[in-house]
């Protein structure tokens, strides 16, 4: 005889019933201990008698569920998974099925379909002891940037860096613009793009990239300005170096976000080198914004409109790149 699976209730049930049937407890008394109707308990108490004690079993058990979905829809999307997401997570995947596909299905349930066809094995979380810094209260307060040289075409494309600015206070992407390398020059034409989109941050955050930091120990004054600091500096904005990779955390884990999900977009767009990478990118960045961006703790927006004259603006960075070509000494006492 093969076994039968019953439940936690079902067996309850059935020692209840058998000490009414014994005589060892009232009709009245199992009903409230199994808290049913009399007439409840009377109909389990005939099935019992006619056909044994497994007539209790939930006759559900065994059965698939109602809401459960086809197996030709899980083919499906597994099938589409293969042809075009295979190296997604299952968070991403479950969008992309949405937005290109039409196919909506649950994160979990995608989770597990990816799993059990080992499309998806789970990476564990790496344990750190770093505590997290606070966000800043408003947007604008200080933005993190920093340039992240990767192949983002993968081989359809020359690599090339990333330049990604990035709200401390909302997680918001501010800006993003591929170039060649992470120069003095590049940080420039991305800092006249941010302020005529944004206006001025009260501050950047950055690494100890030499775009931003005299690293000379011995220059005049103790503590020099690079030229892209100088014109920070005209402009009445702080700029702020990292003394570790974990203190701008906000941008590094960016870093890694974009490298996973932007570079999948790209290629789902068919986007293989910058120009076209330059023009997609407004449009992941209202995407992201849309999905991951958080409430800052002020509604207030900190940045300012630039209060000098367009041409001033221009003069300022101007005259910053004019001296680095010329190859001034990029220390200003």
């Amino acid at each position: 005889m093969g076994l039968i699976a019953m439940s936690e209730r079902d067996l309850q049930r059935i020692e209840v019933l058998s000490k009414v049937i014994d005589g060892r407890m009232t009709l009245v008394g199992a009903a409230h201990v199994l808290s049913l109707s009399e007439r409840q308990v009377r109909r389990l108490l005939e099935r019992i008698r006619t056909n044994g004690a497994a007539s209790i079993r939930h006759k559900a058990i065994g059965r698939p569920s109602n809401n459960r979905i086809s197996d030709g829809v899980r083919d499906y999307a597994l099938t589409l998974v293969r042809e075009r997401y295979a190296d997604f997570g299952p968070t991403l995947t479950v969008e992309k099925l949405a937005e290109r596909d039409g196919l909506r299905v649950s994160r979990e349930t995608l989770r597990q379909w990816m799993s059990q066809a080992g499309i998806w094995l789970s990476r564990k979380q790496r344990r750190t002891f770093h505590q997290p810094r606070l966000r800043r209260e408003a947007c604008g307060e200080l933005v993190q940037i920093d340039g992240s040289e990767h192949r983002w075409f993968e081989e359809r494309g020359d690599p090339c860096s990333l330049l990604v600015f990035v709200d401390d206070a909302t997680g918001k992407l501010m800006q993003l613009r591929f170039v060649r390398s992470e120069s003095a020059f590049s940080y420039f034409e991305a800092l006249e793009l941010y302020l005529k989109d944004h206006g001025a941050p009260v501050a950047f955050y950055s690494d100890k990239h030499s775009v931003f930091r005299v690293a000379k120990k011995d220059a005049k004054g103790g503590q020099g300005m690079t030229q892209f600091g100088r014109a920070l500096s005209e402009l009445s904005i702080e700029i702020l170096c990292a003394n570790s990779s974990q203190a701008k955390g906000r941008v590094e884990r960016m870093n890694r976000t974009l490298q996973d999900r932007l570079i999948k977009d790209l290629r789902l767009a068919g986007v293989n080198n910058m120009e076209d990478g330059n023009a997609f990118l407004p449009r992941f960045m209202e995407g992201y914004n849309q999905r991951f961006a958080v409430a800052p703790t002020r509604s207030d927006d900190l940045h300012r409109p630039m209060s000098l004259a367009p041409d001033r603006l221009r003069e300022i960075l101007v005259q910053a790149r004019a001296a680095l070509c010329r190859g001034a000494i990029d220390v200003f006492v």
